[in-house]
């Protein structure tokens, strides 16, 4: 096991590391509802065409 000094510089490029995973994990999150909700915004359910 070794033995690691404390750097500052260690904490601002895990913070920075954390705060872009983040953000990268939002984004590709609201692109898949985007893309699914423009695929299936014209569908129409077949169980309400039946009830009409």
């Amino acid at each position: 096991m070794s033995v690691s000094a404390y750097h500052p510089e260690d904490r601002k490029a895990a913070v920075t590391g954390l705060i872009v995973g983040v953000v990268a994990l939002l984004v590709v999150c609201y692109s898949v509802v985007k893309l699914t909700n423009a695929k299936y915004g014209a569908h129409t359910p077949a169980a309400a065409e039946a009830t009409k």
